[in-house]
Formats: C-alpha cells, structure tokens, sequence
C-alpha cells in the first residue's frame, strides 16, 4: 500500500551528472586525507594505507567471530604478539586487547583496581584524579561507586607531590593522571607521586590518550603506573570517529594481572610449534567486556603500524609530534594567549584571552577557520583554560601544511582586530 500513484517531480540526470554530484559533496566532509585535523587531545593523525590494506586480507577481513581456534591461528598469533608489542612499548607486564574503546579500557582498569583492594578486604572509596583529566577519568571512577577527588594543579600546570600527598588517606583506591597531560606538559613529577600513592596502598591509573607524545622515550610503566589504556585510534593510527570502530587494550604490572577481563590469548608450545588459544581460566577475572573477542580489524592495523616502524621510527613520530606542537606554539605566541608559556609535548593550549577587546570568541575562531578549509581545533578544552584553543599537529604535518594551518589563525587573528564581524559571523559559506 505503499507504491505511489503519481510520480515525483524529480529532475531527469543522467549517470555522470548525479556520480559527479555526489562525489564532490563527499569531499565537503572532513577527513585527515584533506587536510590537517588539528583536534587536541585527540591525536587524528594520518591512517597509512599499508594498514588499511593488510586489514582487507581476507584471512582477516572474511574470518567468521565463531569459527574454531584451529582455523584463527593466524588472527590469534598477531593478537598475542601484538600484545607483548604493546606491554614493551609501555613497560606494562599482560595487555588485554578487549576493550572496545579508550574509555572502555579505562573503565576495565578501574574494574581492576576495585577487584584488586576488594580481594584485599580493603573498602577504599575514592579516586584522586588532577583539575587537568580527561571527562572519562571521574566517569570510569563513578561507574565503579568511587568518590572523584579533585587535585588542583600548580601555576605551571602539571600536578605536585604535595597535592597529592595532602589528598592522600587509607579510603584511596587510586589516583588517574594523564601524562603528559591535557595542557600538553609532561608531569616530570610522575614517579615521586607514585611513590607516595603506593605508600598509601593506592595504584596509580595512566590514561594512555597522549601517549603519542612519549612513544620510545619514556614507558609508563617504569614511572610507576600499575595500569593504563591504549587508544590505537589515536597513538597507532587505527581509523578515529566514524571510520572506526575503535579499539582500547588496556595494560597491566602482574599486580593486576589476575584481574583482566576473559579470554586471553594463551600461547603453548607443542611437537607441531607454538598453538595459540582462548584461556578463560582466570578465576579473578572482571569478566567479559565484548561480544567476542574485540574489534580485529583494529588490531591488524595497530600490528601493522608497529611492525612498519618499529622501535626506531616509533620514538621518531613522538620526537616529530613534539617538534611540530612547539612549532605551532613558537608562531602563534605573539598574537594569541598562551596560558601555560612552557615547552610542550605533543599539543599546545591558547585562548582568546588578547582578543576580549574585539568580541570575537574561540567559538568564532573555531567556526571562521571552517570558512577556510579547516576542522577546528579542540575547543573550550582543559576546562582550567577559559577560551581554550587546544591544538595537537601530530607527526603527519609538513613543515608546509602546518605554516599553511598557522598563517591561517594569523589572519583570523588579523580580521578579529579590523573586521571583527567578519569572524563573528562565520562561517560565511
């Protein structure tokens, strides 16, 4: 009863016409193949399409989520070794690759850490986490019925033992830090802050988001995190946003070992070579996160990017991602406010302190760089910055695009002192 009676009054086209005009109202889309996506704290960096290829490998792509482990060996060999790729690369002892996402793994480490002082016969209630976290820190901490306590940072941004040994008392199960964190400064205080959260019998939770900025340099794990998150959408260069799905492994010392999720991956030796398999026998286990085994075509990727790099080019994107962020703060110093004038790490923080004068917002400067070509940056992030501009380069940009980037906000800026309407009405197409 649904067929029409009369036909519509739609335009006669023919092929060409109506591929053509979809195709360039594809291209209004923005994607980090057109250009630099610049969205702090969020790492949207170029996906290699070495990954994307090795990820359509029929073995892969066409695999059945029920078919036996004797016809997964392969998938389940790139998962383990994947694994121990992940645990080198952050000093972590067992990595579950399970977690659907970032904020899925990071509640998986908090699962861990209650079942941890649980088993202990220890009621712990709260979590310290620092004014600089990111939203799914106090989310992950509530979910599991922890007290958020929050702890302010110094004036040079990054958080000091003395906070934290002030908050510090028998009910804390833990602290989350993020390092480095969301002003782009690296907490060089991390260890001593381990230090005193361990003598209190609390762990230290590492939000693994900006781990790109450390990659080959510094391993969590060796400044005192006992568990963190990966987000392989943003550290290894898995799809982001709507090309995901996304992918977050969480990483543990053996302390928390016999608290990860299930199944893991088992390797044994046999007459015939190693056999890998799905061991479910961890009987402290926080259970099951994910309807099989996790979102595989993100592992592909993430193993494929290791393995092109490897060690070498690994510390060679965090040491460009750190240049690159620099460089976008030493050229934008003068015309926009920096709140935090220290040497960053991967991303860098302004606001629109200098242009109150003019009336014209960062929400304006976020839309008028629409009008040229442009995703915004991260706005009205950290929540400690009024007026936040938080923009991360990463290792992807030439020295050419970032300029272009730059000499962009120049001119924004420029138009916000003689023609504020200009940019207080964007975008303008």
């Amino acid at each position: 009863y649904a067929v029409r009676d009369d036909v519509l009054d739609l335009p006669e086209m023919s092929e060409v016409d109506v591929v053509r005009h979809f195709t360039r109202m594809s291209t209004w889309n923005a994607a980090v193949d057109f250009g630099l996506y610049p969205l702090g704290s969020c790492t949207m960096k170029y996906n290699p399409k070495i990954n994307e290829r090795m990820a359509r490998l029929p073995g892969f792509a066409q695999a059945h989520p029920m078919q036996p482990e004797a016809l997964s060996q392969g998938f389940l060999e790139l998962a383990h070794t994947l694994e121990r790729h992940l645990a080198e690369v952050s000093g972590m002892d067992r990595v579950s690759l399970q977690p659907a996402a970032g904020a899925q793994g990071e509640l998986a480490g908090i699962m861990m850490i209650r079942a941890y002082h649980e088993k202990r016969g220890e009621k712990r209630t709260k979590v310290l986490i620092p004014d600089t976290a990111h939203g799914t820190n106090p989310a992950s901490a509530a979910l599991n019925s922890y007290e958020c306590v929050e702890i302010p940072s110094g004036p040079d941004g990054i958080l000091h033992p003395d906070a934290v040994a002030a908050a510090m008392s028998d009910d804390v199960a833990a602290i989350m830090i993020t390092n480095p964190n969301t002003l782009g400064l690296f907490e060089k205080h991390i260890a001593r802050i381990s230090e005193i959260v361990h003598a209190g019998g609390g762990l230290v939770y590492g939000d693994g988001a900006n781990l790109n900025a450390t990659l080959g340099i510094a391993r969590p794990g060796d400044l005192g995190i006992d568990v963190m998150h990966f987000n392989l959408h943003k550290t290894f260069s898995t799809p982001h946003g709507g090309g995901g799905p996304g992918s977050g492994p969480v990483g543990v010392k053996n302390v928390l070992a016999p608290y990860l999720p299930v199944p893991l991956i088992a390797r044994d030796e046999t007459a015939d070579g190693p056999r890998f398999r799905l061991d479910w026998d961890l009987p402290r286990s926080i259970g099951k996160l994910h309807g099989y085994f996790g979102n595989v075509g993100m592992f592909v990727r993430a193993y494929t990017y290791l393995r092109s790099l490897g060690p070498d080019g690994l510390r060679r994107c965090a040491e460009m991602a750190v240049l690159n962020a620099n460089y976008v703060l030493a050229r934008l110093r003068d015309a926009y406010h920096v709140p935090y004038d220290e040497p960053v790490m991967h991303e860098c923080v302004l606001s629109d302190r200098k242009l109150e004068e003019t009336g014209v917002t960062t929400l304006d400067i976020a839309k008028r760089l629409i009008d040229y070509g442009y995703h915004p940056p991260t706005t009205y992030f950290p929540l400690i910055v009024h007026g936040a501009l938080m923009i991360e380069p990463t290792e992807s940009e030439s020295l050419e695009g970032l300029d272009r980037f730059v000499d962009t906000l120049l001119a924004i800026e420029r138009e916000a002192r003689e023609n504020p309407e200009l940019v207080t009405g964007a975008p303008q197409r």
